[in-house]
């Protein structure tokens, strides 16, 4: 089955997931929606982020990774994947959420054509998993407070707060949610990398007190001597390797130096099923969790807990919340129940559907490179 094309919609939204504190300034958070055709007349789908322009990311798309697709067969996919790093290694040096997505719609293609959904064809371990919400950042802590509040009243497992900073106004943020949800709720916290080293060992061992699940990313990525300092001198597992360039390769010098206690990995940024799945059995076989997190669009997050649940080392679906913005360009919400579980789909694939009525109404560029 040989790849023919490759077919791309970048769709305009007013969303802007950052405050300027954050980002620098306001950051759409566009999404380019990807097809790869085959000879045998079956697609796969994917789709991409398209942070500030989604032309930087249809270009990458059509003028770096199509010539790569060109003709090839979609069971070659080990081969492809090793061919962008190439590519990314010598000329390119692709965004972090690239090429990933082409990978997820190869991998949807090769489960569709077998008829089975693909977590069972990559070799199932569970058909579901606990969900936790994971919100946005809050001006006011009776916004975090409100928010865990609601989906805990939902039936989900858990709440990660992205705290507001700096660290002692997140220590309140903490405070004040463990006295709301009670001893039971799971929590989370992530102040995706704000702290210097002596902030993140108090902010820690408060979390230690507060019976917190997980410590997320208090630094930057690379910085391996402060994850390690703090993984020696912390309880409370800390969670890294969200943003670390290189798939299974940059994640193995983490765990190599002991510098993180649960590895993350989604589809998005680490270079789809292939590289997802890479990190998830490094992973196990240092006996680590590895702990999908959220693409921030929920058709991939639908490909996310398909990896998830073909593995055993992951216990949690992070579900971003509030759900609406990031349902795009997935028609439908994602399968969770009223008990809080997170269902993988049982149809072929991907086994969930495009809104093509939403995508074609926020499309503002279509283009297709056959191969």
């Amino acid at each position: 089955m040989k790849i023919t094309a490759l077919e791309t919609w970048h769709c305009k939204r007013d969303l802007s997931l950052f405050p300027a504190s954050r980002a620098g300034a306001h950051m759409p958070w566009d999404v380019v929606v990807l097809a790869v055709h085959t000879d045998a007349g079956i697609t796969g789908h994917a789709s991409a982020l398209a942070a500030r322009s989604g032309r930087v990311t249809e270009a990458y798309l059509h003028e770096n990774i199509a010539p790569v697709l060109a003709g090839r067969d979609v069971s070659d996919r080990e081969r492809i994947w090793h061919d962008l790093w190439t590519l990314d290694r010598h000329l390119t040096f692709f965004p972090v959420y690239l090429p990933g997505p082409v990978d997820v719609a190869l991998w949807d293609i090769a489960a569709l054509a077998a008829g089975l959904p693909l977590y069972r064809y990559l070799g199932a371990y569970r058909d579901a998993l606990p969900a936790y919400a994971s919100g946005l950042f809050h001006d006011d802590t009776p916004e975090y407070v409100a928010e865990a509040l609601d989906y805990q009243r939902r039936g989900l497992c858990g709440y990660k707060v992205h705290g507001p900073g700096p660290w002692r106004r997140d220590i309140e943020v903490h405070r004040a949610l463990r006295e709301a949800v009670g001893p039971d709720f799971l929590l989370f916290a992530d102040p995706v990398g704000e702290y210097t080293l002596d902030q993140a060992i108090r902010v820690g061992r408060d979390l230690e007190r507060l019976n917190y699940e997980w410590f997320e990313e208090p630094f930057r990525d690379f910085e391996l001597s402060k994850y390690q300092s703090l993984c020696a001198a912390l309880d409370i597992a800390v969670a890294a390797t969200e943003t670390t360039r290189g798939a299974h390769w940059g994640v193995a010098q983490a765990i190599m130096q002991k510098a993180a206690d649960i590895v993350r990995a989604d589809v998005s940024w680490k270079d789809g099923i292939t590289g997802t799945m890479k990190i998830a059995h490094l992973a196990e076989a240092f006996g680590l969790n590895c702990e999908i997190h959220t693409t921030t669009m929920a058709y991939m997050d639908v490909a996310n807990l398909h990896a998830s649940c073909a593995i055993r080392n992951c216990e949690y679906f992070e579900l971003f919340v509030p759900e609406e913005p990031f349902r795009f360009p997935m028609k439908g919400s994602l399968p969770v129940d009223a008990a809080g579980l997170a269902h993988v789909p049982q149809e072929p694939g991907l086994g969930v559907a495009l809104d093509w009525d939403e995508i074609d109404r926020l499309c503002v560029s279509h283009r297709k490179t056959n191969v």
